[in-house]
């Protein structure tokens, strides 16, 4: 969510005026119990580091356990110093968080005005109501109660404050799963806070070890549980992604779900994907802050770029920032751009592409997303290997080899479609051309079938042109072709199979492949029978059948090199 630069200026603003006056006032009113032990100090101080840098991961989410060694540091050193501490703590945070966005910094000053203001007001409250700095808790119960009414303050603050922001600057609510987890983690921590503060008031610095070991072992063993969960999650979903694609039959589809998935498992504002072809990569796919764009990039060669790299290296490279791989960028990735991801697609042991994914966010991905990635490289590669022979082979029964037009089979199935839109009424009318070349027999016998051949594909190519995109043009057989025409009146249906008429009676045929080895120019007309349903038909094999005899009885018998309409008369 963007933030109002004005807000973000007072937050910056706010927290130079608050926090150095808010310290000097608290050193100054309550004066830190502090004797000159500067190791038994900075070893607390590195605690709350170590601690604040090591969150414990639950469901995904990170929990920042760092109130007891805040409670233990307020109750044996004072306010000053446990604000401090928070202080730094804070930044440790916002930094384990991969806060590293200009527009995202205006969090740190945010984050540090809430600490110190938790902070200083719960602190305010202990001694308010009777608090000491290094109180006695050993059968003191009064004090004990203080430290937990310190705590709780501390917790209702926090609650609040947070809440107050998140309404008034994300214009979101706080209440709900964060609200569990930061109730409980107050509850879980604060035994933890009073043990470490009475064990040190009786063993020293060790209790630090006593206590800060255990708890930071249990962090470590609950993230490597979180990342090796996560690794099963994303196997699972890389399988479950391989199986999708392999579905797909369609290599645009593919490439689609390909992206899509991958835009959702990780932070992608920027994913290409280059096919080998020759010298030069080939872009297969580019999509931009959420949008595909057209397949354009600079001119480069496969030894350039961080494409280059991964063509040559054969590996997997990920960049944590710009600086990491500006020097190999050739102008084709944002200038945005912070983390990459770049994983060679490979088929058969050699790379046939690469896939660059790309984050405006510094160390937005993993190491263990490489793996990831290259097992959904594989099937990607799988995949549209399958849809394109699967395409090659969609080609090669609908068209004919000769022409490339579409068979017979395919019109027929067209037509069927089309005929029941019209008993649907989604279509007005349904016209059909059949066209048939004078005397094609003779040209064969004369100059050879080669020739004829040049003609079928010469013919097949005006008529596409005059045709467009108003229909649906076919090989019927032979020397035979038809047009379907979707929506045309009989009217227009005739007119159009006219212009077809003239056009290729008009302008000669070139033969270059003829008998004699000689090129020729070869006069060419046509018959054509037009008819057009409901009109001339209540079926779509009438349609053929009448538009059939249109040709023949009022074409071909009447002279050839004519059109003519179906008549019942």
């Amino acid at each position: 969510m963007k933030i109002n630069p004005l807000l973000k200026r007072i937050i910056y603003l706010s927290w130079i005026i608050v926090v150095p006056a808010g310290l000097w006032f608290t050193y100054k009113t309550y004066p830190p119990h502090f004797s000159g032990n500067w190791p038994d100090l900075l070893a607390f101080f590195l605690l709350t580091l170590v601690v604040a840098a090591m969150p414990i991961v639950i469901n995904n989410m990170f929990i920042f356990l760092i109130q007891w060694v805040a409670l233990a540091t307020f109750l044996k050193f004072g306010l000053f110093f446990e604000i401090i501490f928070a202080q730094f703590a804070v930044v440790v945070v916002l930094l384990r968080s991969h806060v590293y966005r200009r527009e995202e910094f205006f969090r740190y000053p945010l984050n540090l005005n809430m600490f110190f203001a938790v902070s200083f007001f719960s602190g305010i409250i202990y001694y308010t109501l009777g608090g000491e700095v290094a109180p006695t808790l050993s059968g003191n119960l009064s004090a004990i109660w203080l430290a937990v009414v310190y705590s709780f303050a501390n917790y209702g603050i926090n609650q609040i404050i947070i809440s107050l922001h998140l309404h008034f600057i994300y214009k979101t609510s706080f209440w709900g799963k964060d609200f569990f987890v930061e109730t409980i983690s107050t509850i879980i921590t604060f035994p933890i806070g009073i043990v470490l503060y009475i064990l040190y008031n009786q063993v020293g610095i060790l209790a630090l070890l006593f206590v800060g070991v255990p708890f930071i072992s249990v962090s470590i063993i609950f993230n490597l549980y979180y990342s090796s969960q996560k690794i099963n999650e994303y196997l699972q979903k890389a399988a479950e992604i391989g199986h999708q694609m392999a579905e797909r039959l369609n290599e645009n589809d593919v490439i689609h779900l390909f992206i899509q998935k991958l835009s959702e498992m990780l932070p992608v504002d920027y994913a290409y994907i280059l096919e080998s072809e020759g010298e030069e990569p080939r872009l297969l796919r580019r999509m931009e802050n959420g949008t595909v764009l057209p397949n354009e990039m600079k001119s480069m060669k496969k030894t350039e770029g961080i494409s280059g790299l991964v063509w040559q290296s054969g590996k997997a490279h990920l960049f944590n920032k710009k600086q990491e791989w500006k020097q190999y960028e050739t102008g084709n990735i944002p200038s945005n751009a912070e983390s990459i991801l770049a994983v060679p697609i490979e088929r058969s042991n050699k790379i046939i592409g690469v896939l660059i994914l790309a984050s405006n966010q510094k160390r937005a991905y993993e190491k263990y997303q490489l793996m990831i990635l290259e097992i959904l490289c594989s099937s990607f590669a799988v995949a549209m290997e399958n849809a394109k022979h699967y395409e090659q082979t969609k080609r090669q029964s609908e068209r004919c080899p000769l022409t490339k037009l579409y068979n017979y089979r395919y019109f027929e199935n067209v037509l069927m479609d089309e005929f029941d839109k019209l008993l649907h009424f989604k279509r007005q009318q349904l016209g059909l051309i059949i066209l048939d070349i004078d005397h094609f027999k003779t040209i064969n016998d004369t100059y050879g079938h080669q020739s004829g051949n040049e003609i079928l594909i010469e013919l097949a190519t005006r008529i596409c042109k005059l045709v467009g995109d108003r229909g649906t043009v076919a090989r019927y057989g032979g020397e035979e072709f038809v047009v379907l025409l979707p929506d045309l009146s009989k009217q227009e249906a005739f007119q159009l199979a006219e212009l077809m008429r003239q056009s290729i009676g008009n302008w000669p045929f070139v033969l270059r492949q003829s008998l004699d080895q000689r090129e020729h120019q070869v006069p060419i007309t046509v018959s054509i029978g037009v008819a057009v349903a409901p009109e001339d038909a209540e079926d779509a094999l009438a349609l053929i059948r009448h538009a059939d005899r249109a040709l023949y009885v009022g074409a071909k018998r009447a002279g050839r090199n004519r059109v003519a309409e179906y008549s019942t008369c």
